[in-house]
């Protein structure tokens, strides 16, 4: 399976992450990517180098004010002169009958969901790859390749169509989606991250031309906690087009598997030509955000299912952080994968 990659990923440092009233350094470190990296090479997956889209990809799923601002951001907060090395926003507006403001400080608010997504010098160009990243991944799976893998970083599940959040900012799963709605009538989501994939369901949620599946600890007391309940099915033309499949926590793999056969089963029964997976790790039973327990053995499991679908499937890297077992465990899901196919 070929695998996109840029390196550009490593201008978005950030050092900031608000837990329960403590500062402390980020779990979404540029040595994610490195872990990641060796599992390919252990997997002896084929990088490649994206191709530039431009703004075309990212319009299909962001609104012009949102892709305004992230490309502004940085220059606008540094001219402010006594600003922080980091955009955090100290206000987050409910937009009830809202004005969109046009300082920076107003714009950073509203367009941020919460403090788990500073923005840096280049936090925009490292979205920008990662958006190139997802969509050459797509395109690879539209010229014909069986599959492909996308290394992105930062990742993308929780950004909504103007909102950054969770560590994500442009919301790559939905992009690669986007992209392959182009040759395809209907393309499904499956989110196997541990947390809910809210912003591609925000996206997609009144829609009926992409079904959006996430399996998930349960948002009771796990991030995003007030998204990702089984009773969210879709509005309008998207009415039962969104499935949400919350675990408790601590789940291993029996109970991850079970959710997935009817994940599965929606998916089977939506009949769409091309599939996204957006490839959370962070269910592993090592990760530090300790939410699921999904062995390395596991994830060989879930490849392996998700490869009976037999779609066109497309990779697009979400969270999975920093432990020993991270890069096997992406070696072990794209290997059980293609074991099936």
């Amino acid at each position: 399976m070929k695998a996109v990659y840029s390196e550009l990923h490593r201008s978005h440092d950030p050092q900031f992450f608000l837990v329960r009233g403590v500062i402390k350094r980020t779990t979404e470190q540029p040595e994610r990517a490195d872990r990641l990296l060796a599992g390919l090479k252990a997997g002896k997956h084929h990088l490649v180098e994206p191709t530039a889209f431009g703004q075309g990809p990212r319009t299909r799923v962001h609104s012009p004010e949102y892709l305004s601002f992230l490309a502004e951001a940085w220059e606008a907060w540094s001219a402010l002169g006594d600003a922080g090395a980091e955009m955090i926003a100290n206000m987050h507006p409910v937009r009830n009958a809202g004005t969109y403001p046009t300082h920076i400080v107003g714009r950073l608010g509203w367009h941020t969901v919460d403090t788990a997504c500073p923005i840096g010098p280049g936090t925009w160009a490292a979205a920008c790859a990662a958006s190139d990243v997802a969509t050459t991944a797509a395109q690879l799976v539209m010229d014909g390749e069986d599959a492909a893998y996308a290394l992105c970083r930062p990742p993308g599940h929780h950004a909504y169509r103007d909102l950054a959040g969770g560590f994500c900012f442009l919301n790559t799963t939905a992009i690669a989606a986007a992209h392959l709605r182009l040759k395809h009538e209907r393309v499904a989501v499956l989110d196997v991250d541990v947390h809910h994939g809210n912003g591609t369901q925000g996206i997609f949620y009144e829609r009926g031309d992409v079904l959006t599946v996430s399996i998930h600890a349960d948002p009771n007391s796990f991030y995003p906690f007030v998204w990702g309940y089984a009773h969210e099915r879709g509005a309008g033309p998207g009415l039962g087009t969104n499935l949400n499949i919350p675990l408790p926590i601590g789940t291993g793999d029996d109970g991850y598997l079970q959710a997935l056969w009817k994940a599965q089963a929606m998916i089977a029964a939506f009949a769409p030509g091309a599939l996204v997976v957006a490839l959370g790790l962070d269910a592993s039973e090592h990760d530090p955000l300790a939410g699921l327990a999904v062995t390395t053995d596991g994830f060989r499991r879930i490849g392996h299912a998700i490869a009976r679908l037999k779609l066109p499937t497309v990779f697009v890297q979400e969270g999975g952080y920093l432990s020993d077992s991270l890069g096997a465990n992406l070696t072990a899901v794209l290997a059980g994968f293609e074991a099936a196919r």
